[in-house]
């Protein structure tokens, strides 16, 4: 079976109606569902039927458009209420520390601070002073940085973060200035990711994403830190761009890019 495969043909093509359904707040039409999504009209109105009796799709008039059901949104938002971001994301901390033998962070913003609500330790002679519960500035780590830049998608909305928070040194590399910082924010944007190249820490850099679970805002972030000698610029943007892989891969949706 190819990689991009569906496992389950039928299955595949009642995600891809749901995913279509949920791109149109006025509803999709039959002729248009089938036009986009390639399914014969036979097999549409069947997997549109199976929808609509769990409540996962609803068609208001008859003859009339489609919309996504109540069904599919109170399970979505009952998943919300009940989510446990730590058991989540655990498993993937685990396969970046398995993977890149360094230590692994998410990380929750609160204010003008990230909180660390789970670490995983590289096995190294040297280990991070971070730990769980531990709080530093968000505008000089890495995952702070990743936050804040899609909590507060413009320069207009960053700078007035910053007005709120001081951004003070905590090493003579951290961020102090907010148009600085909405610059930084726009260049993260730009790639997906953010470094923080010894910010919080002399010696100390560290790679960070987003993670969105289906929100427009973050709901954490995730990071890999090592000391400067195991991560020169080449290698930690190595890292980088292989946690904004396995993250998408394992658990969310990659942070959308600014062109």
């Amino acid at each position: 079976m190819a990689k991009n495969e569906s496992p389950v043909g039928s299955v595949d093509r009642a995600l891809r109606i749901i995913q279509l359904l949920s791109e149109s707040g006025r509803g999709v039409t039959l002729e248009d569902l089938a036009g986009r999504s390639g399914i014969p009209r036979s097999s549409l109105h069947r997997l549109l039927g199976a929808l609509r009796h769990r409540g996962f799709a609803a068609q208001p008039e008859p003859n009339g458009p489609y919309f996504l059901g109540t069904e599919l949104l109170a399970a979505a938002f009952r998943f919300y209420d009940r989510i446990d971001l730590r058991s989540l994301v655990h498993p993937v901390l685990l396969r970046l520390r398995e993977e890149l033998n360094e230590t692994t962070h998410m990380a929750v913003l609160e204010g003008g601070e990230i909180v660390y609500v789970d670490k995983v330790e590289a096995i190294h002679p040297i280990t991070m002073t971070s730990v769980i519960g531990g709080r530093n500035p968000a505008h000089c780590t890495g995952v702070g940085k990743a936050l804040l830049a899609w909590t507060y998608p413009t320069d207009e909305a960053i700078k007035l973060w910053a007005s709120a928070h001081e951004l003070r040194a905590v090493t003579r590399h951290s961020i102090t200035s907010p148009s600085r910082l909405a610059e930084e924010m726009a260049e993260i944007r730009e790639r997906g990711y953010s470094l923080d190249l010894e910010e919080n820490e002399e010696g100390v850099r560290c790679a960070a994403v987003p993670v969105f679970l289906g929100r427009a805002t973050p709901s954490a972030g995730v990071s890999v830190t090592a000391p400067k000698d195991r991560f020169p610029k080449a290698r930690l943007t190595e890292v980088a761009a292989r946690l904004r892989t396995i993250l998408a891969d394992e658990l969310d949706r990659p942070a959308p890019l600014v062109p």
